[in-house]
């Protein structure tokens, strides 16, 4: 019987690295279903990507072993992957249309991740996420219980094994050092007019302005605002003939197609940070 794995890795560019890759995979008996690398000449990096099968009887933590020596030949910080997918904790406030769409496509087997539960500071969604067999969890924020809420966040976090946590429009900035204890494993949507468009009714100022785009960015939370390395971005053309709400409904499609691309990549392993960017094997 096969079983799949995922090898991501990144290193300093030199002569002889895919070779090693392909040597050590080739001696553990395992086969090469997909390869993928970038070479950055601006910075002097290869990044990497190979999905691979081997014949029973092996576990991501033999292989991480056996690859050790090459990895430290080569200064590679790399990560040997597979079994269950990704475990996802998802947090929403009151719009609801980039969970639905999570959980369609969690239900349709096509996320590349598993939804594990659903947490808010409103009540609003949790007829959607029981519906859909998910545990709500209530966790309310105020300026003086702010510090609190992301400690049980955390603890959820914990509590259900979770692998990476989607911010799917939650209205709460997280702390540095939430964003710090969540580092490379949360994922933002935000709609695209940021940061020329802040504060309420982004969409209404946009309609005064006449923009021609509507989009969204999906990218990792860290304590820069909206800053993070975006994973993905979606963009749709617009004219005159779209109202505030018509442009509203245009970027909630925009956030949810931006976003459920992030998850499922990043849930692949697709996704190598490069820096304050990153490199995306589609």
């Amino acid at each position: 019987m096969s079983h799949p794995f995922t090898l991501t890795l990144s290193c300093s560019e030199r002569p002889g690295i895919v070779h090693a890759v392909s040597s050590v995979l080739f001696q553990q008996g395992c086969d090469i279903v997909e390869h993928q690398q970038f070479d950055d000449a601006l910075r002097g990096r290869l990044f990497l990507r190979t999905a691979f099968v081997c014949a029973g009887g092996t576990d991501p933590g033999r292989l991480t072993e056996a690859f050790r020596p090459v990895a430290d030949e080569f200064g590679m910080d790399f990560q040997i992957t597979g079994g269950q997918p990704p475990r996802v904790l998802v947090m929403v406030s009151k719009l609801g249309h980039c969970l639905n769409d999570l959980i369609f496509r969690w239900r349709a087997g096509n996320l590349g991740a598993e939804l594990v539960a659903v947490v808010s500071n409103h009540e609003d969604l949790r007829p959607m996420a029981e519906a859909a067999g998910l545990p709500f969890v209530h966790v309310p924020v105020t300026p003086a219980t702010k510090r609190q809420a992301e400690e049980r966040l955390l603890e959820l976090v914990a509590e259900h094994r979770a692998d990476l946590v989607v911010l799917a429009r939650y209205m709460q900035v997280l702390s540095d050092e939430t964003c710090a204890a969540l580092h490379g494993r949360a994922i933002n949507i935000h709609h695209s007019f940021l940061p020329g468009f802040k504060g309420a009714k982004p969409y209404h100022q946009a309609f005064d302005r006449g923009v021609k785009l509507v989009g969204a960015t999906a990218h990792y939370v860290t304590p820069d605002l909206d800053e993070g390395p975006i994973i993905e971005q979606e963009v749709i053309r617009i004219d005159h003939t779209y109202d505030p709400r018509a442009l509203s409904t245009v970027g909630q499609d925009a956030e949810a197609l931006a976003l459920s691309r992030a998850v499922r990549w990043h849930s692949e392993r697709r996704v190598l940070l490069n820096g304050h960017s990153t490199v995306v094997f589609r």
